[in-house]
């Protein structure tokens, strides 16, 4: 069964974390033969979802977490609803595409590779992409954002985290493979307080925040002032992993 690490903190999930880019969209729509009816699953506060709507007649976004789906962006073709990744509840045939955003190395990866062949229509796409630490143009930046990972939350993280380290390369995806041609990443223009925001939202910071009752982000962000030139914005990088599927049946 999917885990679920960001309940508690869904709002801090939804106001921080960063969105997909259209040309990633654009590329995985290109390779799907129907146009009716995708589902977006574990999609979080909808961010992939609200992308596919301008390509489906029908988007359907579950998510595992009900505080997540309180904060997805609404949209008419899109239907949320609460469900885990390997027990979806859609009839047979259903999709031509199906998309996981940031979410494919939290879920029992087998169940899901079935439930997804179940739901899909012959032929259908499966599309999964994570995106891996972020990177700006700084070394003294990237320094400090490279221990504050590798050192001060790595006890703290998920054994499946492990997913994201091998960009996806070792995750079970029992499908045809789409070798991907094209480099993806997500480029955002980042003040300091969306730094520690989006920081704050990770599962690693969370727990380790429960565990020993102190924010781990307060010292980097200090530390970092001290180098952040004042009220300036940063260009971070986030390298996109994709693993594309069709479905065979």
């Amino acid at each position: 069964m999917a885990k679920d690490l960001f309940s508690k903190h869904a709002e801090t999930y939804a106001r921080w974390r960063p969105g997909y880019p259209a040309e990633l969209i654009d590329y995985i729509v290109s390779l799907v033969h129907g146009r009716d009816t995708a589902w977006d699953c574990a999609t979080g506060n909808g961010q992939a979802a609200v992308l596919l709507a301008g390509h489906f007649d029908q988007v359907f976004a579950t998510d595992l977490s009900s505080q997540q789906l309180q904060h997805a962006k609404q949209h008419p073709n899109i239907t949320y609803s609460q469900s885990p990744a390997e027990q979806a509840g859609f009839a047979d045939n259903t999709f031509d595409l199906v998309t996981v955003a940031q979410a494919y190395h939290w879920f029992d990866q087998p169940a899901f590779c079935r439930e997804a062949t179940r739901v899909c229509k012959p032929g259908a796409i499966v599309a999964i992409w994570s995106y891996h630490l972020l990177y700006a143009d700084d070394a003294i930046i990237n320094d400090h954002i490279r221990y504050f990972y590798t050192d001060v939350t790595d006890p703290y993280w998920d054994a499946a985290r492990k997913y994201v380290d091998d960009k996806y390369r070792t995750v079970y995806f029992d499908f045809e493979e789409i070798a991907v041609h094209k480099e993806f990443s997500i480029t955002v223009s980042w003040s300091i307080e969306d730094l520690s925001g989006y920081l704050n939202s990770w599962s690693a910071v969370q727990k380790y925040i429960s565990v020993n009752a102190e924010n781990p982000v307060t010292p980097l962000m200090e530390s970092l002032q001290k180098h952040w030139p004042a009220e300036a914005a940063i260009d971070f990088v986030f390298p996109l992993a994709v693993r594309i599927g069709r479905v065979k049946k």
